[in-house]
């Protein structure tokens, strides 16, 4: 059986081509699925996607018309798949329900890390020979309290960072993690963690509940001088009233590896091109931002899980197995 996958990074393509060559043929492209290149997919089986592929109901139809009877993303999130569609078509949906935790953590860490002690300034400065330390004061994050919101296994793993730097512990969830109140983390509602922490994590899914669960509101509820990182999705802050609230100068520092409208931006060289997100190209001129291209995932363990369970998802297609990956069964 023939498969495409597409929205392929150059690192993974050859991890790609490794994982399913002992089953069937893949061919990778780079190009992300649109409607308009939704066609390139007819006379292939199955396909392979991306988080930032669309996967609306028009592209379902196309997919379906030119032969596509399943589909495999490569990701755990898949608010970019239209569900009823897929089913109403006969589609069979599978994800990687999930991945190395420590992979997203551990760059949500390195994002708080490099806002808060001005890393990058630092770095730009020295290139130019610019040695002074004026405007580069960090602060110490010992003693200090860090609001996970989302406790699942990134949530537990970024806890566990901060629990080893010495932080206090908030946590907000819809069920407590019992490794995460081991650590100490006193489980709280969403506007006293607002409100008490000096770092906000974002580590919950996209669904209509979390759309913009960091609005106006919640960010005025938090401290002048905090700290928010986002390594989750881009939708579960409103992107304009972060923008009005730096205006202010407020927030120690941002740090958002996830952005809600990088469809169509991220993953793509656009630097010979006018962006016309007026949003971002605000956003980005902030000095205590740092905005990263989705790829807080993108560790070599991480990918090769990620393409390990693909296959898998693949194979349990083609002998008629289902398993808890599956989001709508092969009908």
């Amino acid at each position: 059986m023939r498969i495409l996958a597409v929205g392929v990074q150059a690192d993974e393509k050859p991890l790609i081509e490794q994982a399913f060559g002992d089953h069937h043929e893949v061919r990778c492209l780079d190009v992300f699925l649109t409607e308009d290149t939704a066609p390139i997919a007819a006379g292939y089986e199955v396909l392979s996607t991306g988080v930032n592929d669309d996967l609306g109901g028009p592209v379902l139809r196309t997919l379906a018309a030119g032969g596509t009877r399943m589909i495999a993303q490569r990701s755990t999130g898949f608010n970019n798949i239209d569900l009823q569609t897929a089913e109403r078509l006969g589609l069979t949906i599978a994800r990687v329900s999930s991945y190395s935790p420590y992979a997203v953590a551990e760059f949500a860490w390195a994002l708080a890390l490099a806002v808060n002690r001005r890393i990058v300034r630092a770095s730009t400065r020295t290139r130019d020979f610019d040695f002074r330390l004026d405007g580069l004061m960090g602060r110490d994050l010992h003693g200090r309290t860090a609001g996970v919101m989302g406790t699942g296994k990134i949530g537990e793993a970024f806890a566990r960072i901060a629990h080893g730097f010495g932080m206090r512990l908030l946590g907000w969830d819809i069920a407590e993690n019992p490794a995460c109140t081991e650590l100490g983390m006193k489980y709280v509602h969403k506007d006293r963690l607002l409100a008490e922490s000096d770092l906000v994590t974002l580590h919950v899914p996209l669904m209509p509940e979390t759309q913009h669960i960091i609005d106006a509101r919640a960010l005025k509820a938090m401290k002048d001088d905090a700290i928010l990182v986002n390594s989750s999705r881009g939708g579960l802050i409103d992107t304009v009233a972060l923008v009005a609230e730096l205006r202010e100068g407020r927030f120690t520092g941002v740090g958002l590896d996830v952005y809600e409208a990088e469809a169509g931006l991220f993953f793509l060289d656009k630097s010979l091109q006018a962006i016309e997100d007026d949003t971002l190209a605000r956003l980005v001129t902030f000095p205590n931002v740092l905005v990263t291209s989705h790829q807080a995932f993108y560790t070599e363990d991480a990918v090769r899980q990620i393409v390990d369970t693909t296959v898998r998802n693949v194979l349990d297609y083609t002998a008629g197995r289902r398993s808890a990956n599956v989001l709508v069964p092969r009908s």
